[in-house]
């Protein structure tokens, strides 16, 4: 079974973490928080999501369905 490759970029600069499952081409849309985007193929399959802020989250975890 082969295993799966997850990136993980951050940009302290813009406080701004992007996680992605898949290297493929689509693009990001909103979610239920201002603070996530999901990255979605033209199918709407999940190929991973950026966080904004991430320095503020240190007091509670932040929760969003995908």
């Amino acid at each position: 079974m082969a295993k799966k490759v997850v990136k993980l970029w951050y940009d302290p600069e813009g406080d701004y973490l992007e996680v992605t499952f898949e290297q493929k081409e689509g693009y990001f849309r909103e979610t239920e928080s201002d603070q996530v985007m999901e990255k979605v193929d033209q199918e709407g399959n999940i190929l991973g999501f950026s966080v904004l802020k991430v320095s503020k989250l240190r007091n509670k975890p932040l929760e969003v369905a995908l």
